[in-house]
């Protein structure tokens, strides 16, 4: 996608300033606002440590971001809205009301939230202006984690849920396409090799250097207790082994030992997967001793 796009993104803090820095790298002009004017002021100067520690050009980027504190003069020319505020649905409610008064009609309205169902967020708005509104769920940090979540709900138009995909995949990010908007995972939401594909290029690259407990304390305890009280309620408390376990066991398929499980295996996909992790943990073993030895 060669065209520009005028981006807004709302809120300046951990997730917002990073995707601000995303779209302006793709050489996309960035429109960034927050309610903190502290936070606002502070986003420049996070957005050059970011782009310094990545080996990158500094001034082309933030040459594509504006800092605008009045809200309504950051998203009264935006082709796509990016909401990357705190997990709270009044206020996401109220937000998203706001979009629709003050952007243009044809503006995508997407919401960052983790958790939420992105068909809450627009429950209060018309059958039209629901349409326009999906998820683009970014992953912390938004501007070195590839994988983007791009999730539809029932009334999501097609056209504004594919232009997201492209738009997301033009400036270099990995999107997966969510078509059911649920709070948790259910059966049928996505197959095995998507499961893969989100933990891989999301969450799983951060783990070997950031645990969970580490994470919990840098995006913040209260971020953490709202996805909880959020989420909690939807995840699964099955007793017994998955009915899907049960069901390709009951046909025979056990894994690389039968050719087929979750996936299909072939004596090169299998010695494939096997020598790509030895390297990577060869390579992670290597970049630690050598860390080791320059700090002697």
């Amino acid at each position: 996608m060669s065209e520009k796009v005028r981006v807004a993104v709302i809120g300046a803090g951990l997730m917002g300033h990073g995707i601000a820095q995303a779209f302006a790298q793709a050489g996309h002009p960035v429109m960034l606002t927050d309610a903190n004017i502290d936070v606002l002021n502070s986003a420049p100067g996070c957005i050059e440590r970011n782009l310094v520690e990545m080996g990158l050009p500094v001034a082309s980027a933030l040459r594509n971001i504006s800092v605008q504190a009045d809200f309504a003069a950051a998203v009264e020319r935006a082709d796509l809205i990016v909401e990357a505020v705190s997990e709270r649905l009044d206020l996401k409610q109220t937000l998203f009301a706001n979009f629709v008064a003050m952007a243009p009609a044809h503006a995508i309205l997407a919401s960052n939230t983790s958790v939420i169902p992105i068909s809450e967020i627009a429950s209060n708005l018309s059958r039209a202006d629901r349409g326009r509104v999906l998820g683009t769920h970014w992953w912390n940090p938004p501007h070195l984690i590839p994988l983007v979540e791009v999730i539809r709900t029932v009334d999501t138009y097609d056209e504004m849920f594919d232009s997201t995909y492209l738009i997301i995949k033009s400036i270099g990010k990995l999107p997966v396409k969510v078509n059911v908007d649920l709070p948790g995972v259910e059966a049928g939401v996505c197959d095995a090799r998507t499961i893969d594909t989100v933990v891989k290029n999301s969450f799983g690259r951060r783990l070997s250097v950031l645990g969970p407990m580490e994470n919990a304390d840098l995006v913040g305890l209260e971020l953490i207790r709202d996805v909880h009280k959020i989420l909690f309620p939807h995840l699964s408390r099955a007793q017994s082994p998955s009915v899907l376990l049960e069901h390709l066991l009951s046909k025979g398929e056990t894994g690389v030992g039968t050719g087929k499980g979750l996936f299909k295996w072939s004596e090169d996909s299998i010695e494939e997967v096997r020598s790509k992790l030895a390297n990577h943990l060869i390579a992670c073993t290597q970049a630690v001793s050598h860390h080791g030895e320059n700090n002697e």
